[in-house]
């Protein structure tokens, strides 16, 4: 990849946090029997204000953004294509929940949100698992998508969750911050035993200052909760800034094929 790639870095992490959100609210919703909680329809806009704005900068990426309608052409073959149109499924679900949100919400919008999300991940994770990119070219984008997902919709749920689901929303989101800090800092090493450009993209992550400041702020995070035991209304936008710089590494640090070609493997 090689360069730091701001629109994908916002419209990865951004739409992750969205998924994630749906995801925290079903959970919320099957352990809660009773009315719904907090303000549904504010979160709903949230989660369709995440992705619209991801959405929004991803065109930034593209050569010709009007023209970005043609990603689809190839949805037989082509993952991205895949995860254009369901990201586009996605967004229009969460304006459709956030304008006609009651109550709890439309359960059917809830999972079928749901499994557009789940899409996303999917698609998202296999977009950027290309062979060019040995390191990568595996289950790790997903791995890595899916705990942002976690991490962050855990963070920004707590905004709207009543008093009883926040222990159960800190849980899960010093889970996922654990989980997120064994892999984030024992991939980069195991990548050093591997092939040539493997090894360059354990040495070049390690290396690079936004991979530490990732990691210092995921572990501030688990400070702050191991101290309150409760999520901070300002946490989450820590979690986020974490999330963007870790993903800036993901993209600008991650060894291409190229850079060997004629050097011994």
């Amino acid at each position: 990849m090689q360069s730091m790639e701001l629109p994908l870095v916002l419209f990865t992490v951004l739409s992750q946090a969205a998924i994630g959100l749906v995801l925290m609210n079903a959970v919320r919703q099957r352990r809660c029997a009773g009315p719904g909680e907090g303000n549904v329809r504010m979160e709903w806009t949230l989660i369709a204000a995440f992705m619209g704005v991801g959405i929004a900068a991803s065109l930034f990426h593209l050569g010709h953004p009007l023209e970005s309608y043609r990603a689809l052409v190839h949805l037989e073959k082509a993952w991205l294509s895949r995860e254009v149109l369901a990201a586009g499924i996605f967004f229009a679900l969460a304006v459709l929940a956030a304008i006609t949100a009651r109550g709890k919400g439309s359960p059917v919008l809830m999972w079928a949100s749901i499994l557009a999300g789940l899409s996303v991940l999917l698609a998202s994770g296999m977009t950027y698992a290309p062979p060019a990119l040995p390191a990568v070219n595996n289950a790790l984008p997903t791995v890595f998508f899916l705990i942002s997902a976690v991490v962050l919709g855990a963070g920004f749920a707590s905004w709207f969750a009543g008093a009883e689901n926040q222990p159960l929303l800190a849980r899960i989101f010093v889970t996922a911050l654990v989980v997120g800090l064994v892999v984030r800092l024992t991939v980069p090493c195991a990548w050093l035993s591997g092939s040539e450009v493997m090894r360059q993209t354990g040495m070049a992550w390690l290396g690079a200052p936004l991979y530490w400041v990732h990691v210092a702020l995921m572990a501030a995070c688990l400070g702050v909760l191991w101290k309150n035991r409760t999520i901070p209304v300002w946490l989450p936008i820590l979690a986020l800034a974490a999330e963007l710089a870790g993903r800036a590494v993901f993209f600008s640090q991650t060894i291409h094929t190229a850079m060997n070609i004629g050097g011994v493997y």
